[in-house]
Formats: structure tokens, sequence, C-alpha cells
């Protein structure tokens, strides 16, 4: 008899039922990064050198609007293994930024599946889900952390220390060690072992992948931090950003990070870095991917490269994350490889909320019966058109400056910004796609305004956002009492 998974599978359309009938069940590669924005890869941008991921693109489908359920890094990882909003699964922000977080409380697909026995699970890389548990505790049987067992192997080698240029803590520098000896290389090693040590067992694999790359500060290895010229780095389109009808916190974020006085000249040498990480990062997935190719495991292998947020990287003239929905910190890159089911060379551009719909996927394509707040990808492969929604949304439950919350539906024409305690935010991203100018209360908009905010309000019922049970929300949302 088939695995359930691939009965469900078969339901999807011929090509994909052709495939089924003949594999056994997939083993799932599962790549993701830290703030890594979507316009900054090779498919993007003129200015970014990503050719593995390009590569992996042409051979899958890239989702053009992938936008992650919150741009924090802790609650969006919790929401990748729950399948839940942050609201439901009660990790709100980063438990280990000031104020203490709520304590992530759901269950994990990775529980469930590890519950059955099919498949082998390897963990390597950054965590960053719980002070206190590990992978382990949540089903993995192998995890390889990414600072302690690499720190020990860079001392034990006697590697010299990053170089910091000073520019300000957060701006990082270089590394001056080949590339073989960078964390990024070595991570990949560990996840090329467990693949192999996973594939003699006989029985299918799921190993997660994660960098802690490009996240700030930035130090990438020599080789790659040379390949990019930093006066040959055109500027951001909303670096011309002056904050005019704009929610206080925004430029505040700037004296808050001690940066307001920062010209182009100083963010084109942290552009250079972050350009210079994500190609190194890129150079590393391809080492995974080549050995995949090798063993010949490409051919029943699922391959998902995604980023658990974007980074603000000198756009609207902020660093970082946090307070702010644009989408250099909602929208990432999402790319999908798998023979024989996911089409080749295909722009999807239909709206996903990456984690959650991540979470649903996996659970389907291993034929599991866990419940996600997410919409599962597998139909989108067959080729035949089927409802999907035509609408992103994000949240921010932010506490690294004071606590801040926000709600954001995103179309293909608009935006709107729920600022619960501050002026909301409108953009007509056909005329301002660099989000610029605020068009709240602009009269011309008012019945896109009121028709995004109710659309906002019914998400969050339905998703049971404890937000919407206030009066205010109402008030607010379907009877437009806002400032």
């Amino acid at each position: 008899m088939r695995p359930a998974a691939l009965l469900s599978i078969c339901a999807l359309g011929s090509c994909i039922t052709g495939m089924a009938q003949e594999a056994r069940q997939p083993n799932i590669l599962f790549i993701e990064v830290d703030q890594h924005r979507y316009d900054c890869t090779e498919m993007t941008s003129d200015a970014v050198r990503t050719p593995h991921l390009d590569r992996l693109a042409r051979q899958g489908t890239q989702f053009s609007n992938a936008y992650c359920p919150i741009p924090t890094s802790c609650p969006a990882r919790q929401c990748l293994l729950s399948g839940l909003w942050p609201e439901q699964h009660h990790g709100l922000w980063n438990w280990d930024i000031t104020l203490k977080a709520p304590e992530f409380d759901a269950p994990t697909w990775s529980e469930a599946l590890a519950a059955q026995g099919r498949y082998k699970f390897g963990y390597v890389g950054k965590w960053h889900v719980h002070p206190e548990k590990t992978p382990l505790d949540y089903g993995f049987d192998d995890y390889i952390p990414e600072k302690g067992p690499y720190d020990e192997w860079r001392k034990f080698h006697q590697l010299p220390a990053f170089v910091n240029f000073h520019d300000g803590p957060y701006f990082g520098g270089y590394d001056p060690v080949g590339k073989d000896s960078t964390k990024t290389h070595w991570l990949a090693r560990q996840a090329i072992a467990l693949i192999r040590e996973y594939a003699e067992s006989g029985q299918p694999w799921l190993v997660r992948l994660e960098f802690s790359e490009p996240h700030l500060p930035c130090f990438p290895a020599k080789e790659f931090f040379d390949r990019y010229d930093p006066d040959a780095i055109p500027a951001w389109a909303n670096f011309s950003e002056d904050f005019t009808d704009k929610p206080y916190i925004q430029e505040q974020q700037l004296y808050n990070w001690g940066i307001e006085d920062f010209t182009w000249d100083n963010w084109k040498e942290y552009v250079r870095r972050y350009y210079a990480m994500i190609t190194q990062v890129d150079d590393a997935v391809g080492l995974v991917l080549k050995e995949l190719k090798k063993s010949g495991l490409d051919k029943n292998t699922l391959v998902i490269y995604t980023s658990d947020h974007g980074d603000a990287c000198g756009s609207h003239r902020m660093i970082d994350k946090h307070y702010v929905l644009y989408d250099e910190e909602v929208r990432v890159p999402l790319v999908m490889r798998w023979p024989g089911v996911i089409r080749k060379g295909i722009t999807d551009k239909r709206f996903i909320i990456s984690a959650l719909d991540l979470a649903a996927t996996i659970a389907e394509v291993t034929g599991l019966d866990f419940p996600t707040q997410g919409q599962s990808l597998l139909p989108l492969f067959s080729g035949d058109p089927i409802p999907w929604r035509d609408c992103a949304f994000s949240n921010y439950n932010g506490q690294q400056f004071g606590l801040v919350t926000q709600r954001m539906i995103r179309t293909e024409h608009t935006k709107y910004v729920w600022n619960l305690t501050d002026v909301d935010e409108l953009y007509d991203l056909d005329a301002d796609p660099a989000e610029l100018h605020n068009l709240i209360h602009d009269p011309a908009y008012a019945p896109i305004l009121a028709e995004l905010r109710k659309r906002l309000y019914e998400s969050l019922l339905e998703r049971k956002d404890p937000i919407a049970r206030q009066e205010a929300a109402k008030y607010q949302l379907l009877q437009g009492k806002k400032k």
C-alpha cells in the first residue's frame, strides 16, 4: 500500500500521480536563512550574485510574493514548527531581547511526524525557538548547533579573529579565513554528513539546515567581501525617506541605533557585507545541492529555500527590522524544487504566508494529519487553476524598544498597516513601490482604506487574534475612528 502522502499527492494532478506511483516517500531538505530580503537574489536584482539559488529556481518554482507571518526570528520559527500564527502559539516576540516573552506552547508537526517513526530527522544550525528546549525535544534525532561545536573547531585550528571595521557595533567587517573554514561552509558539511548517514539507513529523511546569516553583523569571508565594490552599489529607492506622516517610532528607530546621521557612504559598506554574506551562504548551499546530485538523491528530494524574515539594510535609512512592516522586512525569498512534481522555471506570483504554508506543505508531503493555519502549496504545482488567497498578512508584536503592535494586509496594488497606538499607513504600491508616501489621510483613497480595514478585521477574527476581540478594533477598523 502506498503511503498516505502519496495518495494525497496523486489527487493533485496527472503529472504528480505518475511520479507518486513510482517514488517512495520523498526526502526533504529545508534550508532557512536569517534576514534575507526577497529583492537580494540573482533572480530579483542585478547587484547580488546567488548562482546556486538561481539554478535551484530554474529547476523548480520561485514564489515572488512570499510573506513571513511576523518579521521577528523566534515567533517566525515557532510559526514554522506549529503552523500557527504567533497569537495562537503564544510566542509573540524574541525571548532573548528586553522583555521576557510568553513561552512557546503549541504542538509541532516535527513531534507528530517523529511519533510515526517513518522519517530520520536532522537539525543543523541556528535554533532560536526556545530558551531551554532544543530540536531534540521536538522530535529531531540529531542536532548540531551553530555556535559551540564550530567555535571549538575554529579554536582548535587556531584560525584568526574577524576583522571589524568599527563603523558601528552592528556593521561587521570580514572573516580573513578561506571559505572552507567559515561557519556557513562548516554547517553545510555537517548537513552533508547527516544526509549521507540517513541515506544509508534506507529511510526517508528530513534535514533542516539553518544559517544565522546574513543577519547583522555580517563578516563574510574575504573572498566574497572582495567581490563587491561598494561604490558600484546603488542606493535604495527609498533611502530618501524623511518620515513625513509616518509613525513616530520609525524615525526614532534611527536614534535608538545611533544611525540618524548616516549617509549612503556609511550604508554602502554595510550593504556590501550583506551582499557578500548572501553570496557566501549561496556558495555553502551549493555544496549541499552538489552532494544531492552526486548521490542521486536529488531525484526524490523536495528542496526548500527560504528566510524567516527580511532586513531593512538601509532601506528607509533603517537597520535590522522591528516596528515596520515594509516589504524589505516581511517579503522573503521562497524557492522549491522537487523533480517530477514541481514544474521547472516557474515564477508563481500568488501570495504565500511563508512559515504557515510551509508547515502545511511539509505535513501533506509526509502524509501527516496535522492541522495548521496555513495552506499546503502542493495543489499549486499541478498547473491547474485553483482558488487561492489574493493578499498576504503579517503581524508584529514588538518589544525591543517598547511594545508596539501592528497588523498588515498587502494586496497586489496596496498595503495597509494598522498601527494600534499610532498613525496607520496606506501605500499605493503601483505608484509608490518604495512605500515612501503614506496616503492614510488622502480622501481619494478612503474607499480603498475602508475595504482593506474590513478585510483585515475579518481575517483577524478568522484566525482568532485576541486584538480583534477588543471593541477598539471595531471602532478603528470598521468605523474608521482613527486619527
